[in-house]
């Protein structure tokens, strides 16, 4: 009981010393710490957060910092707000204008993140909770198949893949998205996080050695956000994480995560790449015939209802933009005018048409191509800034290397499916975006830059 105490007492004095900022940090970590099990819950730690915040900016009046990303952000709520205005139906908008107060996370990360050792902390806890969930997801899996082993192969691919494994989350979609996001951060956290300074430089190049070197790093391997790239128990979470987005038969996913790893292993140790097909080729001749099946039907689009799905409402998005271009159909307006772009005399594919399974289009559809231009321009500057920061970073570097792996696999993904539209998956990709910002203030209040 004693030591519990002193934990809780030693995290608290990390916190900041006014008291609303204080409560404010303490509910945005929570918001975090549950971005992974509960949707209701983490929006009402960001709320309580925000109100926390609110507080403070009232009673103290202290210097605001916010990501250079303003007028992109500006113009995108803008155009959004203009396209509710113009839909045919207006009231399905209304959500997606609700969704534009996520974008506070990435105002209360920079300002509620109070040190190392609590941007650590978060790292970490996502990790274990990912890990938790991941668990959680191969279990569904694992049931799920013993319940329909008894069945014909293909009847036993077609529910597996009709109704997934999503953890804590409400669809397979999210969950495996989440998955996809910790998984970039995670092998940032494990092949870039330089190592103590007494394990000298073996295997992290001089990029390591002068991280390891830098004044920095010792205060920052006691606060505990660095010098973990040996521990084992982060590598049994990674096989967690990892394996439950193999089961979660997702190919976006998938790709998405290879795709973050091309990049992490490019900024550890480039002469390693050629590693990445050959685990590529070995994983899938030792996958399930599930797993198999789903990789080589992505190449047979015709005979994949997924893809052939995806092919029909491409084309209904290219209809719309044609027919409103300035300001869309209106979000939340797709699923009640989408049989209205359908080619003459044909029926739309059974399935979900909610949206249309790809960011770009999405957004050019549902919003206009002057909503995508401030959404692309959004997006390019987070990318941007990431690695502007990241030649800035010393030993905090392996942070922005796990935003850019994220921003790559969101991107990636996103060409095939609608995840910045989906809550449980941006409210991680935009805490992630954010940490970058967060380890740049630190480190410049560390050498008390200007």
């Amino acid at each position: 009981m004693t030591s519990l105490r002193g934990y809780i007492e030693s995290w608290w004095t990390e916190l900041p010393h006014a008291t609303a900022a204080r409560w404010a940090s303490l509910f945005f970590s929570l918001h975090i710490l549950t971005l992974l099990i509960s949707v209701t819950a983490t929006q009402v730690f960001l709320a309580a957060a925000t109100v926390a915040y609110l507080t403070h900016l009232l009673r103290s009046h202290p210097t605001v910092n916010f990501p250079p990303l303003k007028l992109p952000l500006l113009l995108f709520c803008l155009a959004t707000f203009n396209s509710v205005l113009w839909a045919e139906y207006p009231a399905p908008g209304w959500g997606a204008l609700r969704k534009l107060a996520l974008f506070l996370i990435l105002l209360l990360s920079v300002n509620l993140v109070a040190s190392a050792r609590h941007l650590g902390g978060l790292f970490r806890g996502l990790f274990f909770v990912s890990a938790l969930a991941g668990l959680v997801g191969t279990a569904q899996s694992v049931i799920q198949y013993y319940s329909l082993r008894r069945l014909p192969h293909h009847l036993v691919y077609y529910y597996m893949t009709l109704t997934r494994s999503h953890g804590f989350m409400g669809h397979w979609m999210n969950f495996g998205g989440q998955q996809m996001l910790i998984f970039s951060a995670l092998l940032a956290f494990l092949l870039g996080s330089p190592p103590q300074r007494e394990e000298g430089t073996g295997g992290g190049g001089r990029q390591n050695q002068n991280s390891a070197n830098h004044p920095l790093a010792p205060s920052l391997i006691r606060r505990g956000i660095v010098g973990n790239r040996a521990n084992g128990l982060y590598w049994l979470v990674m096989a967690v994480v990892a394996t439950s987005v193999a089961l979660n038969f997702t190919r976006g996913v998938w790709l998405g995560c290879v795709v973050a790893a091309v990049y992490i292993v490019a900024r550890w140790k480039p002469r390693a790449l050629w590693a990445i097909p050959v685990l590529l080729a070995v994983a899938y001749l030792a996958a399930p015939s599930l797993v198999r099946r789903r990789v080589s039907l992505a190449f047979h689009p015709k005979d994949e209802p997924a893809l052939a799905i995806r092919l029909e409402m491409w084309g209904v998005g290219l209809r719309m933009i044609r027919a409103h271009p300035w300001a869309g159909v209106g979000p939340g307006n797709i699923p009640l005018v989408y049989t209205q772009y359908l080619p003459p005399g044909t029926t739309p594919i059974f399935g979900y048409h909610a949206h249309l399974h790809d960011n770009f289009l999405q957004m050019a559809a549902e919003r206009g191509l002057p909503c995508l231009a401030a959404w692309v321009w959004f997006m390019l500057a987070l990318g941007w800034h990431t690695l502007r920061i990241r030649r800035r970073l010393s030993s905090l570097r392996w942070v922005a290397d796990a935003a850019f792996a994220a921003w790559l696999a969101f991107i990636v993904e996103g060409l095939f499916e609608f995840n910045f539209g989906t809550s449980p998956v941006l409210m991680v990709f935009l805490f992630l975006m954010s940490t970058p910002f967060v380890a740049e203030h630190l480190e410049c209040l560390t050498r008390h830059c200007t």
